[in-house]
Formats: C-alpha cells, sequence, structure tokens
C-alpha cells in the first residue's frame, strides 16, 4: 500500500461562528448621521500650534488647586473665535445657510457602544474654569445616561479630542446641520524654531473640517488661524 493511499481524510473544519453588530439604537443613529456628514463637501485646514503659553498658565493655575484640561483653553478660544466669524457658527438647510447667534459648542463624548455630542449653551459667556466644569459634568453625565435628550440639541459647532488615545492628527466628519467641526490631536513635545533657534515646546495639531458649501478656503483659514493665535499668545478675553 501507497504512502498517498494510507493517509486518512483530514477532519472538516467547522464554521467560524458568525458576529455582528446591529446597526440599531445608538448605533444606528451615529451611523445615520455619519453617512449624512460623509456626504457633505468638506475641506480640511490644519494647524500647528504652540501650547507653551497655555502650559505655563495650566502649571499655574494647578499650583492654585484647580486642574483645567488643554480641551478648556481650545473651547474658549473656538467660542471667543467664533464671534468674529459667525459664518462658521451656523446650520445648513435645504436651501440657505442659517447664522445662529447663540454660540453652542458640542463636545464629542466617546462611549463604551458610541460616541454622544453635548452641548454647552452660550459657550462664549463662560470662562475657561466654567467651559471646565461643564465639560466634566456633560461627560459624567453622557456616559452614565443620566442627560436628558435636550442636552445634545441646538448645537452650532462640535469640537472632538482624540489626545488622550495619542493621535496626533485626524480629520473628523461634520455633525450635521452644523457647517465645521475641530478636530484636536495630542499635546506632543516636539522640535520648532523659536528666535533662531532649535527649541522643545509643546505642540497641537488642530484640524477644521468645514462644508465649502457654507464656507470657502479663505474665511475658514482666518477662523483657525485665530483660534491657533488666541491658544499661542494665551488671549481668553
Amino acid at each position: 500500500m501507497s504512502a498517498t493511499a494510507s493517509l486518512a481524510p483530514a477532519p472538516a473544519i467547522p464554521p467560524a461562528e458568525r458576529r455582528t453588530m446591529p446597526l440599531s439604537g445608538l448605533r444606528g443613529a451615529i451611523a445615520r448621521n455619519m453617512t449624512q456628514g460623509w456626504q457633505v463637501p468638506r475641506v480640511a485646514h490644519e494647524v500647528d500650534v504652540d501650547l507653551s503659553r497655555v502650559e505655563a498658565l495650566r502649571a499655574e493655575r494647578a499650583a492654585a488647586g484647580e486642574k483645567l484640561s488643554v480641551n478648556a483653553f481650545v473651547l474658549r478660544a473656538v467660542a471667543l473665535a467664533l464671534r468674529a466669524h459667525p459664518r462658521l457658527n451656523a446650520l445648513m438647510r435645504e436651501k440657505e445657510v442659517e447664522l445662529v447667534e447663540d454660540i453652542n459648542l458640542g463636545v464629542a463624548v466617546a462611549l463604551d457602544d458610541g460616541l454622544m455630542v453635548p452641548v454647552i449653551r452660550n459657550a462664549d459667556a463662560k470662562r475657561v474654569a466654567e467651559l471646565a466644569d461643564e465639560t466634566r459634568r456633560l461627560a459624567e453625565g453622557a456616559r452614565s445616561g443620566a442627560l436628558t435628550g435636550g442636552a445634545y440639541q441646538r448645537g452650532t459647532f462640535t469640537v472632538t479630542n482624540l489626545g488622550a488615545a495619542g493621535i496626533d492628527r485626524f480629520s473628523p466628519i461634520i455633525n450635521p446641520p452644523q457647517v465645521a467641526i475641530l478636530g484636536v490631536g495630542r499635546t506632543a513635545m516636539r522640535a520648532i524654531v523659536r528666535d533662531g533657534a532649535i527649541v522643545a515646546a509643546p505642540i497641537v495639531t488642530l484640524t477644521l473640517v468645514f462644508d465649502h458649501r457654507a464656507v470657502d478656503g479663505q474665511p475658514a483659514a482666518l477662523f483657525l488661524g485665530e483660534i491657533a493665535r488666541r491658544l499661542e499668545h494665551a488671549e481668553f478675553d
């Protein structure tokens, strides 16, 4: 008998168990919203920002017992910049762009099974410490399910931060019907040139994604530039 003939047939391999995740509930709502946002004719602008003065302020406040995140300073800079650039604080309607007077910042909060965006209303009227406190309160409420539906409504601009996840830069999807969103990466020490010398500085990358139907590249660039300037010069008034 040949060696080939003596081989027994290989045992059948059972099919792998099929696992699925239904697009229903929160996941389904996210899928529908992101599909709508992806269809927007969007453009991204990006800028690296030196946070040396912000970090100095954070250290000063920490010494006084006040813990403030970088994101709170970003929110303050965004809210103030939106005052001067109202075309970014707007909603896309069927045949028009609605410019909104109130500056209501959505803050993306990651959950185990999705993403929620509670809203800080009248954000331009709140100081950095107030924005930090409200961001913490909204994040805790979103994760515990304690927020009511009204906490997620009437947003006019969204800020999403992946710095804690170690992401340097990313281009987020616009949260419709808003016309723009700001992505915030991690703050990392990088080599830069300052006064002709190479020094290490805390740098964060900001990415503005905007709906080109509502906003052109130049006004969007001016808006992002003002955010960067306020952060680099610690101008929060």
